[in-house]
């Protein structure tokens, strides 16, 4: 008996049959319910959240009260492809990305 055998347990071959494990089906349910689960916790969610995102920008017109993903609060004066002009108190103006508009606010919240 050597080190290594204290270390790693040799494997005998007993004459015995081996037991063979049915299908590989039975090892790739619970890798697909894992999957199943990240789809419906993660993937989805994210997804959805994406497409209201682009949606809300698509639909960006001048006159919108919207936040920022700085917290800057502001009233759309005008939207092109990429920016949008905000502004954020009385002739204070700023260009943002359209991206980093994070929400549309109610009327009447920005108080400009």
């Amino acid at each position: 008996m050597n080190l290594l055998d204290l270390i790693i347990s040799p494997a005998f071959a007993e004459g015995e049959a081996a037991t063979i494990s049915g299908s590989g089906l039975g090892d790739l349910v619970p890798l697909v319910l894992l999957f199943v689960v990240f789809y419906f916790l993660l993937i989805r969610p994210q997804q959805k959240r994406a497409k209201e995102h682009k949606i809300l920008l698509t639909a960006l017109k001048k006159g919108d009260e919207i936040v920022t993903n700085g917290g800057v609060i502001g009233v759309v004066k005008s939207v092109d492809e990429s920016f949008a002009v905000l502004e954020i108190a009385n002739g204070v103006i700023i260009k943002v990305q359209k991206q980093g508009i994070n929400q549309k606010m109610p009327k009447g919240s920005a108080n400009i």
